[in-house]
């Protein structure tokens, strides 16, 4: 059985998981009820699911493996990655947010130590992980890379601004204020999510997606988790202009595939009743791309 497996291994070209689970992932729809939030993530106005995470960077790499997250927010990426086994590297503009970050990871990686002793005390040797917290702005992320000497990126995922979506869902907003969390992701100029102008925030997402291409090895994936945006009474196809605009040259992005990932279990609000016909969005786009040169 044991020499099936590592036959597997060394036949998957991509990742770890079964037949059985790789045909389960590329349902191009799915169900995802994360665990409630801890509080530290609950400080942020939009972060995603560790456990979502986990199962995108379980599908495109391997243990050991580094995976990047340029809007890092509060870390749920390099949560998934330790608690997988993979290297994680998270650049985040708003240093409150990259401080509780780091502050998450280390509390994650102290734990961890309990378990690497277990392993080597039965003769195993634990991953050695690259988990890293950088305070910084993502349009300058081949810098970065030349300053620290990382190694290329295997994947990358994450999930960046809505746009103005967080400042002008005012239901969501009071919400939150009634329970003394944040509404907005920052006043920092350089978070793309305080530009106003819809075009000149997909040029900004632009940039920063060109900068990840650039640190990404070829054939290395990419999935973006977005959605399109409900605002002055018009939708703008936020997900479909990001599939668009990162598909373009310089630094084209191949684009390869999307998953709907369908949140039922989000109340039905009255919006427009009676007047005008207002959707209650209840799904989002998990954008599949990969590096493809040559």
């Amino acid at each position: 059985m044991e020499a099936v497996q590592n036959k597997r291994k060394i036949f998957n070209k991509l990742n770890e998981l079964s037949g059985r689970e790789w045909i389960k992932f590329t349902k191009t729809w799915f169900i995802h009820r994360p665990a409630p939030r801890e509080n530290a993530k609950l400080l942020h106005p939009a972060a995603f699911p560790e456990s979502l995470a986990k199962e995108f960077i379980e599908f495109f790499t391997k243990r050991g493996q580094l995976v990047l997250d340029p809007f890092l927010g509060t870390g749920s990426t390099l949560i998934a990655c330790i608690e997988c086994e993979r290297s994680g590297i998270g650049v985040e503009v708003v240093k409150k947010w990259a401080d509780i970050a780091e502050m998450r990871v280390k509390n994650l990686l102290s734990q961890r130590k309990g378990s690497e002793y277990l392993l080597n005390s039965m003769g195993l040797t634990p991953e050695k992980l690259l988990i890293k917290v950088i305070h910084g702005d993502s349009r300058r992320l081949s810098e970065i890379w030349k300053e620290n000497n990382f190694p290329p990126v295997d994947y990358c995922i994450t999930s960046p601004p809505y746009w103005n979506q967080l400042k002008r869902d005012y239901l969501r907003q009071r919400e939150r204020k009634e329970k003394g969390f944040e509404t907005k992701y920052s006043e920092d100029p350089k978070d793309i999510g305080n530009i106003d102008d819809y075009d000149e925030f997909l040029k900004a997402l632009k940039q920063i997606f060109n900068e990840v291409y650039k640190v990404t090895k070829n054939g290395g994936y990419l999935t973006v988790i977005t959605n399109n945006v409900f605002y002055n009474e018009r939708l703008y196809p936020l997900a479909f202009d990001t599939l668009k605009i990162l598909s373009g040259e310089p630094y084209a992005w191949v684009p390869k595939d999307e998953k709907i990932w369908l949140q039922d279990d989000k109340p039905l609000l009255p919006l427009g009743i009676y007047n005008v016909w207002i959707g209650n969005r209840a799904h989002q786009y998990c954008l599949i791309f990969r590096k493809e040169e040559g």
